[in-house]
């Protein structure tokens, strides 16, 4: 029996890659009987048949695995967010940080496209998510700035890229890898956002790692979770919470609380305690609705 890397499926069949070969394997019978579900990510435990086929014998236990993209046992989340055309999406950038931060991946925010803005402009922004603790780096696809860097952060990993149609994903993988040819979108002129471009999900060998190039969205329920724990998601709020008065505080209109006395010393920033607002507001009506 042999290990390797699902690296691609498509229509039914599963690509396992171990050591320098890539094999067209489909799942063993007993895999959809125990309900066992396949993910590109998954490291798998293969057999070789005659004709240099194989059938996946077992997926060995996953370090994680997301629900969109569909990728399991991922190193970091890089979050590609163009600074213009499109304008970022703040409130979807908010929610990705959620999701990596409930699967317990590591990130690193990219925002490209900086060739388009000032540099006050982009600094401002970036203070916004380095002042929460996330890591942040500028790119231009076009222009090939912080391109050796973003080389470097992928390198001996597994990567999920993930994003909004048009904030240049594509453009960012083929400038890490010349000669991938992904295909490319152009930004819709009329309503201001990409068109997508990628259709499925795969793991490309990109500087001794892997990153996956994921289909583009626009929307992203949040996890299930209680109300009292958004805040845990958000890391300049979970850093203060244990000083509010009270301990199931959720940082409204409760007297004492540390986190609204940061907010207005401009310890943490504005927009993202708007969407900390928002998302508890869907949280809150979603407990209803099972109440």
């Amino acid at each position: 029996m042999h290990q390797g890397l699902i690296i691609k499926g498509y229509g039914g069949f599963y690509f396992v890659q171990s050591e320098q070969h890539i094999y067209r394997c489909r799942g063993r019978g007993r895999l959809k009987r125990d309900e066992q579900s396949l993910l590109v990510g998954d490291r798998v435990l293969f057999t070789i048949m005659d004709n240099g086929a194989g059938v996946i014998e077992k997926v060995l236990p996953r370090r994680n695995a997301l629900k969109r993209p569909p990728v399991a046992n991922v190193d970091q989340a890089i979050l590609v967010f163009a600074l213009a055309n499109p304008e970022p999406d703040l409130k979807l950038l908010d929610r990705l940080l959620i999701l990596c931060e409930v699967e317990r991946i590591d990130i690193l925010i990219c925002f490209n496209k900086v060739d388009l803005v000032s540099g006050q402009s982009a600094s401002k922004l970036a203070g916004i998510y380095q002042g929460a603790g996330y890591e942040v780096i500028f790119t231009s696809a076009i222009k090939k700035m912080g391109i050796e860097n973003l080389r470097e952060k992928v390198k001996g990993k597994i990567s999920v890229v993930a994003g909004p149609s048009g904030a240049g994903k594509s453009t960012l993988l083929n400038a890490l890898e010349p000669g991938m040819s992904l295909k490319t979108g152009e930004i819709s002129s009329k309503l201001k956002r990409g068109k997508h471009t990628t259709r499925h999900v795969e793991l490309l060998p990109v500087a001794g790692g892997f990153v996956a190039d994921t289909p583009g969205f626009s929307n992203l329920y949040l996890p299930d979770m209680k109300k009292t724990e958004l805040g845990c998601y958000f890391p300049e709020i979970s850093d203060l919470a244990g000083q509010c008065r009270f301990l199931d505080c959720l940082h409204l209109q409760e007297p004492d609380c540390a986190v609204k006395a940061a907010i207005d010393k401009g310890i943490i920033s504005q927009c993202r305690y708007q969407n900390y607002v928002a998302f508890l507001s869907e949280v809150m009506a979603r407990e209803r609705i099972y109440e």
